[in-house]
C-alpha cells in the first residue's frame, strides 16, 4: 500500500505497517462515535475524513484510509462511507482516488495540485 512506503526517518517498513494499521483501526473508532465526518464529492467521487489532525492522521491519506476500511473495517464505518455517498448521490470513484483528487477543508474544494 503506497501510505506504507511514506516513512518517518529510521522508521522500518514493519513499523510503518503497524502505525498505518494503528491510525486505520483509530479512523474507523472516530468514525463510529461520530467525531469524524465522511464526505464524498459530488462531482468527482473523491472522499474525505473530516475531524482528524494531521498528526492523528499520521500521513495516511484519505485513499489508503478508505481502501482499508472497504477491506477491513468495521460495519458501522462502512455504512457511514454509504450514507456519504447517498448523499452526495453517487458512489466513491476509484479514478478519482488513485489520481489524487482530495480535499484540506473538509470536503468544500477538490484538488489534485496538477496543474
Amino acid at each position: 500500500m503506497a501510505c506504507e512506503t511514506m516513512r518517518k526517518p529510521n522508521q522500518t517498513l514493519s513499523e510503518r505497517k503497524a502505525e498505518v494499521k494503528a491510525i486505520i483501526t483509530f479512523t474507523d473508532e472516530l468514525i463510529r462515535k461520530n467525531k469524524v465526518k465522511v464526505v464524498v464529492d459530488s462531482k468527482t467521487g473523491a472522499i474525505v475524513f473530516v475531524g482528524m489532525t494531521p498528526q492523528e492522521r499520521g500521513g495516511v491519506s484519505d485513499a489508503c484510509t478508505y481502501r482499508q476500511i472497504m477491506a477491513t473495517g468495521s460495519t458501522l464505518a462502512k455504512i457511514a462511507i454509504a450514507s456519504a455517498e447517498r448523499l452526495a448521490g453517487r458512489a466513491v470513484n476509484r479514478q478519482a482516488l488513485s489520481s489524487g483528487t482530495h480535499s484540506h477543508d473538509g470536503g468544500r474544494t477538490w484538488s489534485t495540485h496538477k496543474h
